[in-house]
């Protein structure tokens, strides 16, 4: 992707729907008694991996693409069907993670796999808490996808204090609960994201019954163009209808922070999700310091809080994000690598960054790394340097932003 910079960001855009949500809503709508409707749901490589795996096990979904709705044909929870084949997961660890607590309480052996990426990604984190649960689970080396799921006898509630921040290990910890006996507890040291919790509520948790469902939009792809309006020069947008959990909002308090210029109209609740607009204009920014509980509020967000922190004026220190070393690639390692070819003064911890901010960088060839993330992060900041850009393998978006660039363009002026 060529990026010709520098434009302004100017006008009203809505965003796809939040992809966590989508993932939970699919999956709980997949386990309950008659039909579910989801409307904005987000129709990205990740979350197809995650219906396909539901229509392997015999539940019955129609996607409406055009308007970006989902229905699901229910039947409850032991109502799925053993599969033909090992279901897999792509690069979705999220689909991996949860589909694991749910499959450790089925009647059938199941295999989960997925790409090279994902392969390679830690699931010794799922694996302990669910084998404490008495869930029949194995991984290679006990500790990587492919991922067996072998029946198990009655599942047993426990209570586990999670060694890392990581809603997708908690997530599959209450998700396997559904199949137990007893009372499960999940420990925080740091907060994570709350979507499964609030789902499960917005459900029934004595007996799940089909839902409607809007999907929020999604307050990690809002990120790039927060960060985007904020550094850009002479920038205004209004993003509609953002999912604003309070789990998920350290966005918004990072660039508060800052010194953005930014603010959130129109709030309301829709099927216990947060949800309103936001208003972000540009505004000179500052370096901060990022460490502590705040970190599982924006860990997706990290790439392209690191784009900001290199355009603000003094030092960004992030620390506490061991965690980046361990997504869809090394996000430490790869921004480290990447702004500095454009001239970032930045360097790695082995738990974080340390950017020292510059008025201007300097136009260059980027690699993704295929990583969604870095690829809109990366663009973000090739927006904000005079001259040409070359964003290296940007189809990676297709995870979890499909239009990214068609709603980048949008916007410039």
């Amino acid at each position: 992707m060529k990026i010709e910079g520098i434009k302004a960001l100017r006008g009203e855009i809505k965003i796809p729907g939040d992809k966590s949500i989508s993932h939970r809503a699919v999956m709980l709508g997949s386990i309950s008694k008659g039909e579910t409707t989801i409307e904005n749901v987000l129709l990205s490589e990740d979350t197809l991996r995650t219906i396909e795996c539901f229509r392997e096990m015999g539940i019955k979904i129609d996607i409406d693409g055009k308007r970006n709705r989902v229905r699901i044909q229910g039947k409850g929870i032991y109502s799925l069907e053993k599969p033909n084949k090992p279901l897999d997961c792509g690069n979705s660890g999220t689909t991996m993670r949860l589909l694991a607590g749910i499959l450790g309480g089925q009647k059938f052996s199941s295999t989960l796999i997925g790409d090279d990426s994902l392969s390679k990604r830690p699931m010794d984190r799922i694996i302990i808490p669910l084998t404490k649960m008495g869930v029949n689970i194995k991984g290679e080396e006990n500790k990587y996808p492919p991922l067996r799921i072998y029946p198990s006898d009655e599942l047993q509630g426990i209570e586990y204090e999670l060694p890392i921040a990581s809603a997708q290990v908690k997530s599959s910890i209450l998700l396997a609960s559904i199949y137990s006996k007893g009372k499960t507890k999940v420990i925080e040291k740091k907060t994570t994201r709350d979507h499964t919790e609030r789902m499960l509520e917005y459900f029934g948790q004595e007996e799940f019954k089909g839902k409607e469902i809007y999907v929020p939009g999604d307050i990690s792809s809002a990120s790039f163009f927060i960060v985007g309006a904020s550094i850009i020069k002479d920038s205004s947008i209004v993003i509609k209808d953002v999912g604003i959990n309070p789990t998920r909002s350290g966005i918004i308090d990072v660039i508060k922070a800052m010194g953005g210029n930014l603010r959130i109209e129109n709030i309301r609740t829709i099927n216990n999700e947060p949800i309103g607009d936001i208003h972000v204009s540009y505004s000179p920014l500052k370096g901060i310091e990022l460490d502590g509980n705040i970190i599982g509020r924006l860990i997706d967000e990290i790439p392209i809080i690191v784009v900001a922190a290199a355009f603000a004026e003094g030092t960004t220190i992030i620390r506490n994000a061991e965690e980046l070393k361990y997504k869809e690639t090394d996000r430490i390692k790869a921004m480290v690598n990447e702004l500095r070819k454009m001239g970032a003064d930045i360097e790695a911890l082995s738990d974080g960054l340390i950017v020292n901010g510059k008025k201007s960088l300097n136009p260059t060839n980027v690699n993704t790394y295929n990583d969604h993330r870095i690829a809109m992060a990366l663009s973000i900041a090739a927006l904000n340097i005079i001259g040409e850009s070359k964003i290296i393998d940007t189809q990676c978006v297709n995870i979890s932003y499909p239009n990214f660039y068609e709603t980048m363009w949008e916007i410039l002026e």
